[in-house]
């Protein structure tokens, strides 16, 4: 495969990640769900065929980072920014996901980069229920693809979607997902992906916290 797979990721630390689900967890159970979630995302990644398989990381690396992935440092202050340097540091072909959608398979990101490759397809865009998106990809790593999208609104993936189309690219729209920013989202995963380390990590962490 020809596309990069790319994981915006934060170190799974707590008071640092996941703090919307407090209370009614704490902390440290908000950063073990979060890297619980940080776990099956990687799988994911690891499971589907790329070209390179990058973690674009804001701290630092930890024992859930599986072999094979290459880590490159965030930078920028805001996530746009930091989309498009990520964007210019891998230099080709890439899929972006994060980090809050667990329930994240293999066949959804083999579906992701078989959209990009279609000819004449430039990007793909692939929406959450509350309005942003779980995934974007770019056939050319253009960094100005994220040029004044405001980023965690209502409207991220409109606005996001608006841009490529100022780009002039033709968007492949992907499966819709809801991502995990609070604790009803962790709740409906969990039980969305009942196989994966983020429903067994929230069922020991009690339906309460």
């Amino acid at each position: 495969m020809s596309t990069v797979l790319v994981v915006m990721a934060k170190a799974p630390l707590p008071g640092r990640v996941k703090t919307r689900l407090c209370p009614p967890l704490d902390h440290a159970q908000a950063a073990a769900l979060a890297e619980a979630a940080l776990a099956d995302t990687l799988a994911a990644v690891s499971w589907t065929p790329a070209a390179r398989r990058v973690v674009v990381l804001d701290g630092a690396p930890g024992a859930w980072l599986p072999p094979g992935f290459e880590v490159i440092a965030q930078r920028g202050s805001g996530l746009a920014e930091r989309l498009a340097n990520a964007t210019s540091d891998v230099g080709e072909s890439l899929l972006f996901v994060g980090m809050d959608t667990p329930q994240l398979t293999r066949a959804l990101l083999c579906d992701a980069t078989a959209r990009l490759a279609e000819p004449g397809v430039g990007a793909v865009l692939g929406p959450t229920t509350d309005g942003g998106y779980w995934t974007i990809g770019l056939g050319d790593p253009d960094p100005a693809a994220f040029d004044e999208v405001p980023m965690s609104t209502a409207g991220t993936a409109a606005a996001q979607r608006a841009r490529l189309q100022r780009l002039g690219l033709r968007i492949a729209e992907l499966e819709e997902l809801r991502d995990v920013d609070t604790f009803e989202d962790a709740e409906a995963v969990a039980a969305i992906a009942p196989w994966s380390r983020f429903a067994a990590t929230f069922e020991l962490l009690g339906p309460t916290g």
